[in-house]
């Protein structure tokens, strides 16, 4: 049978796409890790990589190998982490994913915290949409990831940290700000700016607002944005408005806050926000470490969905 080496390797190519990036990564030479990646198929008899494809990909036949592979790997790292028992001090690469509509918010409130309480934890965050980080959370490319939920993923854990009530952006000049609260069925999908396709938030908004097709918002031009900042700037220049987050609503001044932002009426949309990891995850005290670091910073109420509120799906 292959050695756990080998299925090391393996995993790296497979994740990197290509023998040599996945030779550096593993501090082996490129023919050393194709003969032994070469070793392992001849002894299992069936061809786990597509050499002729660029990136590399698995075989059809290869594929479920592959994925009983980091089962193999996934549950050694977990022994070793059992082995080394709760009284060790956490330490280690640790890769944490999370939504661009979340990250400029929710990092300021936990990482200074989190590189005091465990400063021997190598944490590496990237920003990504949700297709990345579901993709990357099966191959067990992440460790963990934050981002709106439910996924509905059988492979994957959830574990709540907090829910956020969606609010009316505006620019001061739109009439919709003359209502105290805003009703859906009132806004002018022409009007509604949007961020771009990928982002779980503008699956939202879409659903939400039931918006099927629109013209160009501004004149001739069509724009999606990467951001909610960037749709900020857009409103306050061009008009129209956009539904954001609380948690993006508390960064705002509050004479702002006064003159462009309206709650929605009941049932408020909300979205549900978690941190997520492999079921066959083995860092999973790592990944409780940064959810209880979060946690601890989270304001209180927010724990809970508001009362009469709506968690929105996200596909």
């Amino acid at each position: 049978m292959p050695t756990l080496t080998q299925l090391r390797y393996i995993l790296e190519v497979t994740r990197l796409g290509h023998f040599g990036r996945a030779a550096k990564v593993c501090h082996v030479s490129q023919p050393t890790l194709s003969t032994q990646i070469a070793k392992a198929e001849d002894e299992l008899g069936v061809q786990l990589l597509d050499r002729q494809t660029k990136p590399i990909r698995p075989t059809p036949t290869g594929t479920p190998l592959i994925e009983q592979a980091q089962a193999v790997v996934a549950a050694h790292n977990k022994l070793k982490e059992m082995a080394l028992g709760e009284a060790h001090q956490l330490a280690g690469p640790f890769s944490l994913g999370i939504i661009p509509t979340i990250s400029p918010y929710l990092l300021p409130w936990f990482l200074p915290g989190f590189a005091q309480r465990h400063p021997a934890v190598e944490l590496s965050v990237s920003e990504l949409t949700t297709e990345q980080i579901v993709e990357q959370l099966r191959l067990q490319q992440l460790d963990a990831a934050i981002l709106a939920t439910p996924l509905g993923e059988d492979a994957l854990i959830t574990r709540p940290l907090f829910y956020d009530a969606f609010f009316l952006y505006a620019h001061p000049d739109e009439s919709v700000l003359r209502q105290k609260l805003v009703s859906v069925e009132k806004l002018d999908a022409e009007k509604l700016w949007l961020l771009a396709d990928g982002h779980c938030f503008r699956n939202q908004v879409v659903n939400y607002c039931n918006i099927t097709q629109r013209r160009a918002l501004y004149g001739s031009v069509s724009f999606v944005a990467g951001t909610i900042e960037t749709l900020r700037n857009l409103i306050d220049t061009a008009g129209g408005y956009t539904l954001v987050p609380d948690m993006f609503v508390q960064t705002l001044s509050t004479d702002v806050r006064g003159e462009q932002v309206r709650a929605f009426h009941k049932p408020v949309p909300t979205r549900e926000v978690s941190m997520v990891h492999h079921r066959n995850s083995w860092k999973r005290r790592m990944a409780n470490a940064v959810w209880v670091s979060i946690d601890d910073q989270i304001p209180k109420g927010r724990q809970q969905p508001p009362q009469n509120s709506v968690v929105l799906p996200i596909d």
